[in-house]
């Protein structure tokens, strides 16, 4: 499933038909494959295990937390609290599904990889998203889209859960 435009707003079931269509995607393109799951925290990580629900066969599922190897977390700081990366696998030459919430800028998916690479040499890494706003500062792209948001720079997208799951755009902009 490619990232196709579509509209701004959507319910609850838009959502679950999003989450249907990108687990068909991996169950079709990565079957032969054998690959891992592994979410970015937290929305990925809640994706990663949504879309596990979904597929035929559950594969090996891992999370990542790649705080500590984020560029920016100097301006942007550190939650008050870190879960730990769990990757209850050998990823040494495996296919990896590496599965965030939203991409953005690419910078949260260099540093999952950058992470990632420490845990082992994976065969190949594909990224999976939810929602894809653009913005982009990496020459990073999804391999799997729900969809994709022509958001002004101003609104992001944010995803809420673990269950339900709900997705909602906000405004960035300072109240005044």
């Amino acid at each position: 499933m490619d990232c196709g435009r579509a509209a701004l707003s959507w319910d609850e079931q838009q959502l679950q038909t999003h989450l249907d269509a990108m687990a068909a995607a991996i169950n079709e393109r990565f079957a032969d494959k054998s690959p891992l799951l592994v979410g970015i925290e937290s929305g990925g990580a809640w994706v990663a295990q949504v879309l596990n629900d979904r597929l035929p066969t559950a594969l090996p599922l891992g999370s990542l937390n790649p705080a500590f190897y984020r560029d920016d977390f100097d301006t942007r700081g550190l939650k008050p609290t870190v879960t730990p990366s769990k990757l209850p696998f050998d990823v040494d030459g495996q296919h990896i599904l590496l599965v965030d919430d939203v991409l953005m800028t690419g910078r949260t998916i260099r540093a999952a990889m950058n992470e990632l690479f420490d845990f082992g040499r994976p065969a190949s890494i594909s990224l999976v998203v939810l929602f894809d706003i653009g913005h982009r500062q990496l020459p990073i792209r999804a391999d799997i889209c729900g969809e994709t948001l022509a958001l002004p720079p101003h609104q992001r997208v944010e995803l809420r859960g673990p269950a339900p799951l709900v997705a909602e755009i906000r405004d960035t902009r300072p109240e005044e």
